[in-house]
């Protein structure tokens, strides 16, 4: 009878050396930026080591566990949990790979967010700081920022931390670790879907610059620019409004792309120049030169010339109404024009005239009448000088 040790010993065959190359042979080689499965072997108190297939089991630092911030490994990791690892770094002296969580997850993030870009998506995250410049956020793991122009609240910014604001995307850049949000364009556009363009709202004068006045309407703010404000020159907003005053404006152009409202009172002016006069009469009479103004766009998108639009929007509501004078200054123009035109033509009468006289003088010269010809050329010299002296 065979011992099963002689059987044992004859089968073994090779050493200790002929097993490590044949463990060369058939290795897997691991490159940094690699994906792979990977099994915990064990959970340590600043890590974790990974069973990837490699002659030396791998090493994940708590830090590279997750894009989030952990306590404890074990929040993210469990033994014998198979998952998928980054490769972050080469082997080290002891043939160790470095592996990571954090890339993996950072990579699908930015995917995530283009993605919710291309949709035009709004997105919904809690503050969890401010600075001089706005505030913070995360979506997707990823922090972000909401410039203090993009901050549609009149809170102060301190006061937004841990605070739910609906946002949208502005800029979505993983080459430059870029992602900037709005939240006022997501308050706009939710609120855009209930406005329309020759709507008229009420709102409240909510920042005053030299270019025009910010209105809230509520809880949107839209721009009354300083052309729009009245027919008549305005020299600054701020000698027209003061802020919190309450006022009945016009919705001109809505865009939603870059969360803008374009308001007017200008085109509520039943008189030229009634939003320095009498602003009441403006918002007594709002809703009818919206009325008006809503059948200029009708009829522009048929096409019909300016002159034709505006005689057929007096005959439907009548002409705009001139500011008390605008008439009388207008007959004084007219007046002048006329007396100007006549003074023209008059000197193009006397100017056609002038060849018969020089016909009428030369005839006078041969019938020896010249000097009486030539004192009257004198006289009128005198007069010219006389003029000129007063």
């Amino acid at each position: 009878m065979v011992s099963q040790n002689a059987t044992s010993n004859r089968d073994i065959g090779f050493t200790h050396e002929d097993f490590a190359a044949l463990l060369d042979e058939y290795d897997y080689h691991f490159n940094p930026g690699d994906i792979v499965p990977g099994v915990v072997f064990s959970v340590e108190p600043r890590g974790a080591l990974i069973d990837i297939g490699a002659k030396t089991a791998a090493y994940i630092p708590i830090q590279e566990m997750s894009i989030n911030r952990v306590e404890e490994p074990n929040e993210v990791l469990q033994p014998e949990e198979t998952r998928e690892f980054f490769i972050l770094t080469d082997e080290n002296e002891d043939g160790q790979l470095t592996l990571s969580i954090r890339r993996i997850e950072y990579m699908r993030a930015w995917e995530r967010v283009r993605q919710l870009q291309a949709e035009d998506a709004t997105v919904r995250s809690g503050v969890f700081a401010t600075n001089r410049g706005g505030a913070l956020v995360r979506i997707e793991g990823l922090r972000g920022f909401i410039p203090g122009s993009h901050i549609s609240t009149r809170q102060p910014k301190e006061d937004l931390v841990a605070q739910d604001l609906p946002l949208k995307f502005l800029e979505v850049d993983e080459e430059r670790n870029r992602l900037v949000l709005s939240h006022r364009r997501a308050l706009v556009e939710r609120k855009m879907s209930g406005l329309k363009v020759g709507e008229v709202v009420i709102g409240s004068v909510r920042g005053i610059k030299p270019y025009g006045a910010f209105i809230d309407i509520g809880g949107v703010s839209g721009l009354l620019h300083i052309s729009e404000i009245s027919h008549d020159h305005i020299d600054t907003p701020g000698s027209v409004f003061d802020i919190n005053d309450e006022l009945k404006v016009m919705i001109i152009d809505l865009d939603a792309e870059r969360g803008r409202i374009s308001l007017s009172t200008k085109q509520l002016e039943p008189v030229a120049g009634a939003m320095l006069s009498d602003r009441q009469s403006v918002f007594d009479q709002a809703d009818r030169m919206a009325q008006r103004f809503r059948r200029k766009l009708q009829l522009q998108t048929q096409g019909l010339a300016s002159e034709e639009i505006e005689a057929q929007l007096n005959e439907e509501f009548g002409p705009i109404g001139k500011r008390p004078g605008q008439e009388e200054a207008e007959e004084a123009t007219e007046s002048t024009e006329a007396t100007t035109t006549e003074e023209v033509a008059t000197t193009e009468v006397a100017t056609e005239e002038a060849p018969v006289s020089e016909e009428t003088t030369t005839e006078e010269e041969e019938s020896g009448e010249t000097p009486e010809a030539s004192s009257e050329v004198e006289t009128g010299d005198e007069e010219v000088v006389s003029a000129t002296n007063e």
